[in-house]
């Protein structure tokens, strides 16, 4: 099973936001931490916020916030919001489903058992579980990849050549 990279950067805002709780957070900040696109991160912060995960705030002093402390935000429930659907194969899609076997095959049962002990660990880990004892950690890689990428890159200078 491979999870969507909505729902990867869906968790990697939460998580960034559990380990910096002092302030608020901007999606430059996040995006700059982990190396990673400021648009695809526009539209995840925008749904996290619409689903009640996180709270923003417009305007010069503005960013993000997580909007429950982290033992309250269950991982579970996150992936269920961010993503499209839980389908392993074909077969679990009653809609589109073209396998022939389907009716009789025993791999679907195995499989969904299988979908629904995933989906167990998840609910019972919350963002403080993720986070715990590794904050301190967590934090301080992520806060070394915002100073690098805001290390100023040196231009070339340019030389007046009297030619």
């Amino acid at each position: 099973m491979q999870l969507t990279l909505y729902t990867d950067y869906s968790l990697r805002v939460l998580l960034y936001l559990a380990t910096h709780q002092e302030h608020r957070a901007t999606i430059s900040d996040i995006a700059d931490a982990y190396q990673i696109s400021r648009n695809h991160l526009v539209k995840v912060v925008h749904q996290l916020s619409r689903n009640g995960w996180i709270a923003t705030t417009r305007g010069k002093s503005g960013g993000m916030t997580l909007a429950f402390p982290p033992e309250r935000i269950n991982v579970g429930t996150v992936v269920r919001q961010t993503e499209p659907h839980m389908n392993l194969l074909e077969c679990f899609d009653k809609v589109n489903n073209q396998c022939a076997i389907s009716p009789s095959c025993r791999l679907k049962q195995v499989l969904y058992q299988a979908r629904k002990a995933f989906c167990d660990v998840l609910d019972d880990c919350t963002l403080a579980d993720v986070v715990a004892g590794g904050e301190t950690e967590v934090a301080r890689i992520l806060d070394g990849n915002i100073a690098l990428a805001r290390v100023p890159v040196p231009r070339p200078r340019r030389t007046s050549d009297p030619c």
